[in-house]
């Protein structure tokens, strides 16, 4: 066995972990419920109820009996696969902390490079931009280039619009 089962077995097995958990909580009901919970929720337990259904699986396959196809799916499934789905969630559960510890350091690592009083990050570019304030208008710059397009000053010629019938008639109501 690798260091790592064997360590897990240690964690899964410990009592230490089990009593912590009972402490954590209150009332009779669910410190039993977490009991149950973390004996069931353990490979160990998957084991032991593949075992159990095993047992079963003679008498079901005489005569009489209720035959493979029932106890596959009401025996062996439900007790097996209880306990995997448990430990399974609980593996998921662990990546999901995981994954959320690493995106908070990832957060916090932004945000302190983004504030204005760390060293490093926006301070440093804030720290030049106040050195470069500080330089004598004396001093030549670097010239800047200019990429707006220019255009020509006098605006284009636009040809007058012909007047109209109904125009004509308005300059005449006017002279009247």
């Amino acid at each position: 066995m690798s260091h790592q089962t064997n360590h897990h077995m240690n964690k899964a097995l410990a009592l230490s972990t089990v009593r912590h958990d009972m402490k954590i909580v209150n009332g009779f009901n669910a410190k039993f419920a977490v009991l149950i919970t973390s004996s069931v929720g353990t490979m160990w337990c998957a084991y032991i109820f593949a075992a159990i259904a095993l047992l079963g699986l003679g008498p079901a396959l005489q005569p009489g009996g209720m035959g493979f196809v029932p106890w596959f799916a009401q025996t062996f499934l439900q007790l097996v696969l209880l306990s995997v789905i448990m430990v399974g969630q609980s593996v998921q559960s662990a990546a999901s902390d995981a994954r959320a510890a690493k995106t908070f350091a990832d957060t916090e690592l932004l945000v302190d490079k983004m504030n204005e009083k760390t060293e490093g990050g926006i301070k440093a570019v804030l720290d030049a931009i106040e050195e470069l304030k500080k330089v004598p208008a004396t001093t030549p710059r670097t010239p800047r280039v200019n990429t707006v397009k220019s255009y020509p000053a006098s605006a284009p010629k636009t040809t007058p619009t012909p007047k109209t019938a109904s125009t004509r008639k308005v300059n005449n109501a006017d002279k009247a």
